[in-house]
């Protein structure tokens, strides 16, 4: 199998379809369907993907560095095992996919859809989650340190145990969340106390 580099596809169907290639180099897919797709496995490097479609694709075991998906949608796709480093997923939606096994390395998850979804015991140090529906996820000992969750929905989140040290909480509703055993700055603590409106002098 030879490798995809600097390939551009705009509005391509490829549902249903096993991609003949295991990595995919700069390349650019605008508006294209993967739905019912076989990707798994697959490699992708500093590729953008700007309004495709993946649902119900299988992605498990795949590996995306510097990748962007952009307004994409990942409905009921299996991600078992994937990677995503240092990647943007800015306003893709994850209704019911598999995240299970899923691997986070920093990135931009801002404006994502990802409600109900368990990711407990991960590590987001750093990860971008500005404005994103994390209604009812959990997040329970897991890494958030220097995470940006500002003004994200996290409704219905458990941060039991986490560690939230340096993440960035302006626009949360503090006195909702589930923070038993969570770790957090002194800052935040402050930021905390205010919430329920103590005065820290």
């Amino acid at each position: 199998m030879g490798d995809w580099t600097k390939i551009e596809f705009i509005g391509e169907d490829f549902s249903y379809q096993r991609i003949p290639v295991l990595k995919l180099n700069n390349c650019r897919f605008i508006q294209c369907n993967f739905k019912n797709a076989l990707l798994q496995e697959v490699n992708t490097h500093h590729c953008l993907f700007d309004q495709c479609d993946f649902k119900n694709a299988t992605m498990n075991s795949s590996t995306h560095k510097g990748s962007a998906f952009l307004n994409c949608r990942f409905e009921n796709a299996n991600l078992f095992v994937s990677i995503f480093e240092d990647c943007k997923m800015t306003g893709s939606s994850f209704g019911e996919a598999d995240l299970s096994g899923v691997s986070i390395k920093g990135g931009d998850w801002s404006y994502t859809f990802l409600r109900n979804h368990h990711l407990k015991r991960c590590d987001l140090s750093g990860v971008l989650f500005k404005e994103s529906d994390l209604y009812n996820c959990n997040f329970e000992k897991s890494n958030l340190r220097n995470a940006d969750l500002s003004y994200a929905n996290v409704s219905g989140v458990s941060f039991s145990g986490a560690d939230l040290r340096g993440a960035i909480l302006d626009g949360i509703d503090l006195k909702s969340l589930n923070l038993k055993g969570t770790r957090i700055d002194i800052a935040q603590a402050i930021q905390l106390a205010h919430s329920f409106g103590a005065k820290v002098e």
